[in-house]
């Protein structure tokens, strides 16, 4: 099982940028879609996951009422809407997914880099 992220980049406060994560191998509808970020020096943080068997998203309170994950089943991917951003959004994003039923996060995307200018 392949990730593919993309659509990372350069932002002003206040911006939207669509994130993309591709999965190649395995079926994708078995697996529950998460996106973490890291930013230098700090541990990784959770954004938030889509449930594979429901569909039901789960986010972290810092992006909560700004951030949308979706799955497009049919094209195999997963994207997080990004609004109403803010500095401390800056981190780079990853994605990641396990398969129903396991707690462990499997397989993982390269990491795309968000960074957002006050």
């Amino acid at each position: 099982v392949q990730l593919q992220a993309s659509g990372g980049g350069l932002v002003q406060a206040g911006g939207s940028l669509r994130l993309s994560c591709a999965v190649s191998g395995g079926t994708f509808n078995s697996y529950t879609m998460a996106w973490f970020r890291q930013a230098p020096g700090k541990e990784r943080e959770f954004v938030g996951r889509s449930n594979w068997s429901n569909g039901v998203t789960t986010y972290a309170d810092s992006v909560k009422e700004r951030f949308t994950i979706y799955r497009v089943n049919a094209e195999n991917t997963v994207y997080l809407q990004m609004n109403s951003l803010k500095p401390e959004d800056t981190p780079i994003y990853y994605c990641a997914a396990r398969s129903g039923g396991t707690s462990e996060y499997a397989y993982w995307g390269q990491g795309t880099q968000v960074t957002v200018s006050s």
